[in-house]
């Protein structure tokens, strides 16, 4: 427990720190709400009086406090431009993100797993040469540009795949998750390079132990040996890059959301900064924040669980 506390407080730290520097980074963005919501044709009275209206004119500092307090509460605070509620309106699109995170992460892994394994099991053999050359391409494309290779070849060319679109899971389990491959895709083949060749690694070392050379004497089977005996010690750097994924999943599902037109927390964050909708840029920022710093704290706590040194050295640390 107390290694969890210990790192639930630097998890607490990190947060006030993001949403403080995006809080003042929001406010010196170029441009003024008060202005988008007057219109064009407007007196400086009149956008003045926005301003006003708003507590647009007081200092930063006490407009982070309250909004601080207000998170604490659970008032997000309201759109400038729509008046939504920026928690309903994040909640509302928040299943379409974390359903293309969740593809993403577990396409990655399909592809990651059993690539690291068979890497691992012949090192530097033909098998983890082809595998090393096809990881290399897919990690040196960004995943917009593989985004448009998909649409191009999977949509337009084929036919078999919707290049834009989302349907919500009532829909039926197919029609959801056919717009969705696409998407998914796009980002799990750049992440599952990083974790194959983490995999790759950390088996390597795991495969030269005495207990692996025990379990070969005793006449196991490698594919037992793999999965049974070396995959679990070898997985704990790549458990520690899951959680830091999270945060490029995050802003991967930014751009990608906006290519294949999926309703997202991404889109909504766009479209915010087009509108200069300072109170749902905060909002959605302080979201992805939180989302990250959770997973992390997730990742402490499989970390430990998996290994158990880690709780006695938290616990002393």
């Amino acid at each position: 427990m107390h290694y969890l506390f210990r790192r639930f407080q630097r998890l607490f730290i990190v947060m006030i720190v993001v949403t403080f520097v995006t809080f003042l980074l929001v406010n010196i963005l170029p441009g003024d709400v008060a202005y988008e919501m007057a219109g064009m044709d407007s007196s400086e009275a009149e956008v003045e009086a926005i301003r006003e209206e708003m507590g647009l004119n007081r200092p930063v500092l006490i407009r982070y406090a309250e909004w601080v307090g207000g998170i604490f509460t659970g008032d997000w605070g309201r759109s400038f431009i729509n008046k939504e509620d920026v928690w309903h309106a994040i909640m509302q699109r928040f299943p379409v993100s974390f359903e293309l995170m969740i593809l993403a992460q577990a396409i990655a892994l399909a592809m990651a797993i059993p690539a690291g394994m068979l890497s691992a099991y012949r090192p530097n053999g033909r098998g983890d040469r082809i595998i090393g050359a096809i990881a290399f391409a897919s990690v040196s494309m960004p995943s917009f540009m593989t985004a448009i290779v998909l649409i191009y070849f999977f949509s337009l060319h084929l036919g078999w795949l919707p290049a834009t679109g989302y349907e919500p899971l009532s829909e039926g389990l197919w029609a959801n998750l056919k717009p969705m491959i696409l998407p998914a895709l796009s980002l799990a083949l750049v992440e599952w390079t990083i974790l194959m060749r983490t995999l790759r690694v950390e088996m390597i070392s795991v495969l030269q132990e005495n207990y692996i050379a025990l379990a070969r004497a005793k006449g196991m089977s490698n594919r037992r040996i793999l999965w049974i005996h070396a995959l679990r010690p070898s997985s704990f750097s790549m458990i520690t890059l899951l959680g830091l994924q999270v945060a490029r999943l995050l802003g991967g599902t930014i751009i990608i959301e906006q290519i294949f037109g999926i309703p997202g927390v991404g889109r909504l964050l766009i479209h915010a900064v087009y509108t200069r909708d300072f109170i749902v840029i905060q909002g959605c920022v302080t979201f992805f924040a939180l989302a990250f710093v959770t997973a992390n704290f997730l990742v402490d706590i499989a970390y430990a669980w998996l290994d158990p040194r880690v709780r006695t050295r938290g616990a002393h640390g």
